[in-house]
């Protein structure tokens, strides 16, 4: 399956890669992409429509994954049936009306149809993905738990911190550690563990792949 991933930074993109993969139960080709600089969410939300269209009338891609930071936007509420009643800061939301937009301005392809499209919100960061099955007190009930109370459990650094050893990483070490911490969570079965600890972000995103 020919999947494009689009998320704020090479390292994320290479993680992301391996839990789709594991997701779909086979390898994906990563199709051309337009020329993208990474440089935080607000890049990654500007994309989407670029990248879409990209794919849709330049290649064979069959879907997009995005995944993004929620750093400190509200999460996600899974009660909202509406999305006009979520958040307006909401990066899920945001990035949903963004795709559907766009799809709806795509003009048909007899030989093909849009590209599918996936959408995953780290909370507050990807790092906080890759502690699965290390940290027990990083999830998403901790995080919002605790910003309930008017205080953060950890931050950036501290995230950055318990993976790279370093809140400073290079990108070669964040990438290493990335892909190193995404097959560890695939390779030991605990791709469950972070749907269920992460359910808005990742979870949303796993059951949307795993029904292409």
């Amino acid at each position: 399956m020919k999947v494009a991933v689009l998320s704020e930074s090479s390292a994320d993109k290479a993680a992301v890669r391996v839990f789709i993969e594991a997701l779909l139960g086979r390898p994906t080709e990563k199709p051309g992409m337009p020329p993208f600089r990474a440089r935080g969410w607000p890049s990654v939300r500007e994309s989407i429509p670029q990248t879409l269209m990209h794919l849709h009338y330049q290649t064979d891609a069959e879907a997009l994954v995005v995944v993004v930071d929620s750093d400190r936007s509200p999460l996600h509420d899974p009660k909202s049936q509406q999305r006009s009643a979520c958040n307006q800061e909401c990066r899920l939301c945001l990035l949903s009306r963004i795709a559907e937009n766009t799809h709806a301005q795509l003009r048909r392809r007899p030989d093909r149809s849009p590209p599918r499209i996936a959408i995953g919100v780290a909370v507050p960061q990807i790092e906080a993905w890759y502690l699965v099955g290390r940290d027990p007190s990083v999830s998403e009930a901790s995080w919002l738990n605790a910003v309930r109370e008017g205080r953060t459990p950890y931050d950036s650094r501290q995230l950055k911190q318990r993976v790279y050893a370093t809140d400073r990483p290079s990108i070669d070490l964040e990438t290493a550690r990335a892909v190193e911490e995404s097959r560890r969570i695939v390779e030991n079965d605990l791709l469950d563990r972070l749907i269920s600890l992460f359910p808005v972000g990742f979870g949303t995103l796993a059951q949307t792949v795993k029904n292409w």
